[in-house]
């Protein structure tokens, strides 16, 4: 009987398995190549801001999902600025051996090394198969860097390269940083992935002493308030363009929906419907309407309507509350969303007309937070099913096969994911910490990091 119930245990965990391979595969697509960072040198007026180039630099390769960062303690002393510093070794005959069997063949040439070469770095103790180099220096009052990348497994200087750019910031931290950000950037796009730079996540804080909207960085750093309205202000949604914000404000009372100009700050006209809630918007991916609940009909139910409020219709019908619809970024002919009508919330997904209602999920206890991978084919979402039965934690699911992934658990309370504009990367909110801070990781559940600490903070979104 032991032995049947351990055979059942493996058997399950080795279906857990295989489901977590299909999905992470399409995310991660396979083996990552090794990469070398060594740090830059800087002259003259660039030296002071070297360190704050050299650690983002590193820093966005790193956090990027798609490469093997060989160690920084295994590179070889010499270090190339520019490509004309690799010397190729020189093939010469070893000296004669004092005896020389008859009929033996004579001695292999040996490599005489000239200076520093490819070998450097792809043989061990390196083990790379790219390498990044330059150096930065101040040039009519402009930090210049000069960064190249290079295949270092390739037997010469014209067959290695791959990138080679000149990039122009303030004398500055902050332009040593933007040019640092400019290069990766460049690396990351060689191998066909997106760089976050430039990107934002906007969420909710309550330490200025009211639950406001906050901006941030995808690094944590630059956190800014957004609004100010000194009540409860929730769940911002994002235009796929990053030009408009969305969210639940109860400035006025009851719970209604707010617009928001990204670019000038200025609140944007929207209309809401009499009701005692109007909340947890979503942009279609065309920028041109919002889901969103309310219980204008009685039951918080889903409704679209154009971007300014008017034109609404009923999409959801059911006698239970619905609430948190997305629509699919890709298609945008598919809406995933929270339902109660099956008894505790699950997620569903219908068409955008409201036709062929299916839920997605199990039925087992609760799930909520959909929110779906930029390609249209996986949702991340919160369930307290899984590894840690009745606490939230964060799930991958493939919507075509059912077949689904866990990320985190046994660390506290995890929701409200969100896709990184990179399909690489989620943040979401945790108190794992011991207070409510927003997290990111990679969507495998590696390399997390936590990115605010003041007050509590949660339901972030993260768009461009």
């Amino acid at each position: 009987m032991i032995k049947k119930f351990f055979f059942l245990i493996l058997t399950a965990a080795l279906f857990v398995m295989a489901q977590q391979s299909d999905i992470l595969i399409k995310i991660t697509q396979g083996e990552r190549p090794s990469i070398a960072v060594p740090d830059l040198r800087g002259a003259g007026g660039a030296e002071p801001f070297m360190s704050a180039l050299n650690q983002t630099l590193f820093a966005d390769l790193e956090t990027s999902g798609l490469f093997r960062m060989a160690p920084k303690s295994m590179y070889p002393l010499e270090v190339p600025q520019r490509p004309e510093d690799f010397k190729a070794p020189i093939m010469r005959a070893p000296a004669p051996a004092s005896k020389k069997k008859r009929g033996a063949p004579p001695p292999a040439p040996e490599p005489v090394r000239q200076g520093p070469w490819f070998t450097d770095w792809s043989n061990p103790p390196v083990n790379a198969t790219y390498l990044v180099f330059g150096y930065a220096a101040v040039q009519n009052n402009q930090i210049v860097l000069s960064g190249w990348l290079y295949n270092v497994t390739q037997p010469n200087p014209a067959n290695a390269h791959v990138l080679g750019k000149r990039y122009f910031g303030s004398v500055d931290e902050d332009g040593a940083r933007t040019v640092a950000h400019e290069f990766a950037a460049d690396i990351i796009a060689q191998f066909g992935g997106k760089s976050l730079f430039g990107t934002k996540i906007y969420f909710v804080s309550n330490r200025s002493g009211h639950k406001e909207i906050w901006s941030m960085d995808p690094d944590g750093s630059n956190q800014k308030q957004f609004t100010s309205y000194k009540s409860l202000s929730l769940m911002p949604a994002l235009s796929a363009d990053g030009t408009k914000l969305a969210f639940t404000s109860f400035a006025r009372g009851n719970p209604a929906i707010l617009m928001y100009s990204v670019e000038t700050g200025r609140r944007l006209p929207f209309y809401n419907q009499v009701a005692s809630m109007n909340a947890t918007p979503s942009f279609t991916p065309d920028g041109q309407h919002l889901l969103y609940a309310s219980t204008a009909s009685g039951y918080a139910q889903i409704y679209i309507a154009g971007v300014d409020g008017n034109q609404l219709r009923r999409l959801s019908t059911s006698r239970a509350v619905e609430v948190e619809p997305k629509v699919n970024p890709k298609t945008g002919a598919t809406v995933v969303f929270v339902s109660g009508r099956s008894g505790p919330p699950q997620i569903y997904r219908m068409n955008l007309d409201g036709a062929n209602v299916e839920r997605l999920t199990t039925g087992e206890g609760e799930a909520s937070n959909p929110a779906w991978h930029p390609d249209g084919e996986l949702i991340a979402f919160a369930w307290t099913r899984g590894y840690e039965p009745g606490n939230f934690n964060i799930f991958l699911m493939d919507v075509a096969t059912r077949t689904f992934n866990q990320l985190t658990s046994n660390a506290g309370r995890n929701e409200n994911p969100s896709w990184a504009p990179d399909g690489r990367h989620i943040v979401f909110s945790s108190n794992r910490g011991g207070s409510m801070q927003i997290w990111s990781m990679l969507a495998d559940g590696t390399q997390l990091q936590q990115l605010t600490s003041s007050g509590n903070n949660a339901t972030p979104v993260w768009g461009k």
